[in-house]
């Protein structure tokens, strides 16, 4: 009974010797020679000594003893598993100890370790896509060593340092990077309601002309509207009336002021005179501003026969962007007959969502980019509503963008990018050099003269570097501008995916 008990042990000991033994032998550089004291160790050629296993596996033999090693994927990361056969016959796993050592481009040695596991020999870690790589077998059966080579290469491609430059490849390293991820919201191009100004007669009157119409483009003081007002005559006529008034008066001051003086006439002429002059100079100063009020110059109603005629002028430069006037129609005077809008600078209304209303901030720059066509500019965040609209849930951003070229039209679907925070990460690389491979993510390693696939794991971008989560690490170099170049020198190549 204790024999039965002490056997397992015994076993697991012989194996760990075994394995250690091994584990020291595959440690050796390359390129060191190993003395064997074992008369019965061999190594063997893959060229001479590889063909297909019953699983489909590789399989390696020595004299009647093989092995076969497939990579196992099917519902599990990818898996080493050996089977061990002697004249044909699957042995069970515990007949003997495997060890195996995989060198891959830019990476250390990893050495496979075997437990038994139902019918084969299961390797203690994941093999790593791609799987490409070389490795070295060592397996130790009824007290002999046997060791095998075999190489497996999959999205390699080898390309001189020379070639680099004429097919248009650059070499770029993996390093540290802020990462600024972009907020993108939808939004539409409005007029800016500081520089829209509404057009009104200021006296009523009825229209005899119409120079403007919806549309147009006018600048400051261009008549948009004449008009035939008898208000406006009577405040001319008023205006008339108070100037020959006031001439009239300063004659009078002025030879009463000489008469006094030359002790003619009694000061109480003087004074009077004085008064009604004063008097004359404000009616004509009172009916010279309700002139310029309506935006008359009060001169300007002896330049012209008819002094009923009033011209309507654009308040400001800009479009006409509402027209309601017509020939013939009697205006009153706070009629709004058109309305106009300067361009030069517009707004952007930015539909915020709730969950995004931290991250958007008055003062905030904004990159504002056309649906339509490719027109960008970028402006600064001036408002934002602090009600959510009852409907759409979501507030409002204002966005303020120069228009001085004209560019910009009110009404234009547009895309709001806006950086939504800055994250420190170990590890990026550049978007443009990321490629699909077999329905990974790659970027393609850098590696002497060679370029290999590296799948990776990635996790935030900003649209011009990606973080690294899994595949890379800090310094590798990787090709960035014209990968794809590779990508195609691969499908040349018609490289290989062995499982």
């Amino acid at each position: 009974m204790d024999k039965a008990r002490l056997m397992p042990i015994l076993i697991v000991i012989a194996v760990g010797v075994i394995l250690g033994g091994l584990i020291l032998i595959l440690d050796k550089p390359a390129g060191v020679a190993v003395k064997m004291t074992d008369t019965h160790a061999h190594e063997k050629s893959a060229e001479d000594q590889i063909s297909t296993g019953p699983r489909g596996g590789k399989l390696f033999t020595d004299h009647d003893f093989s092995i076969e090693l497939t990579i196992f994927e099917k519902g599990v990361p990818p898996q080493f598993r050996v089977y061990l056969y002697e004249k044909g016959k699957l042995l069970p796993p515990t007949s003997a100890a495997v060890a195996i050592t995989l060198t891959r481009l830019g990476a250390p040695a990893q050495l496979f370790r075997f437990t038994p596991e139902a019918d084969y020999l299961l390797g203690d870690q994941i093999v790593e896509e791609p799987h490409s790589f070389d490795l070295a077998i060592a397996a130790e059966h009824d007290g002999k060593l046997m060791r095998w080579s075999h190489s497996q290469i999959e999205g390699r491609v080898e390309i001189p340092d020379e070639m680099l430059k004429s097919m248009g490849i650059e070499l770029l390293t993996a390093e540290p990077a802020i990462i600024k991820p972009k907020l993108r919201l939808p939004g539409e191009v409005i007029f800016n309601e500081h520089n829209i100004v509404r057009v009104v007669p200021r006296v009523p009157g009825v229209v005899t002309t119409v120079h403007g119409h919806h549309g147009q483009q006018v600048k400051k003081g261009d008549v948009l509207a004449i008009i035939e007002s008898p208000m406006l005559a009577d405040l001319r006529s008023q205006y008339s009336v108070a100037k020959k008034r006031l001439t009239l008066a300063k004659k009078t001051y002025e030879r009463e002021k000489q008469l006094w003086e030359e002790k003619i006439s009694a000061q109480q002429e003087f004074l009077l005179a004085e008064e009604l002059w004063n008097e004359a100079q404000i009616a004509l100063e009172l009916a010279a501003t309700k002139l310029r009020a309506l935006g008359v110059q009060p001169e300007s109603g002896f330049l012209r026969a008819n002094i009923t005629q009033y011209e309507i002028r654009a308040p400001i430069s800009g479009i006409i962007i509402a027209k309601a006037v017509a020939r013939g129609e009697v205006l009153k005077e706070d009629s709004e007959i058109y309305t106009v809008a300067d361009v030069s600078t517009v707004w952007t209304a930015v539909t915020v969502y709730p969950k995004d209303l931290n991250v958007i901030r008055v003062g905030q720059k904004v990159s504002v980019k056309a649906t339509a066509y490719d027109v960008e500019s970028e402006g600064m965040v001036t408002y934002i509503s602090t009600l959510i609209g009852g409907q759409t849930r979501t507030a409002t951003a204002r966005v303020e963008l120069d228009n001085a070229e004209g560019k910009w039209r009110p009404g234009m679907f547009v895309n709001a990018e806006l950086v939504a925070e800055e994250i420190a990460v170990p590890v990026a690389v550049s978007v443009h050099a990321i490629q699909t491979f077999h329905d990974w993510s790659v970027v393609f390693g850098r590696y002497d003269q060679y370029f290999e696939v590296r799948p990776l794991k990635l996790g935030r971008s900003d649209g011009e570097m990606v973080e690294v989560l899994e595949g890379f690490v800090h310094g590798e170099q990787y090709a960035g501008g014209n990968s794809f170049a590779l990508k195609a020198e691969l499908g040349k190549a018609s490289a290989t995916h062995d499982h």
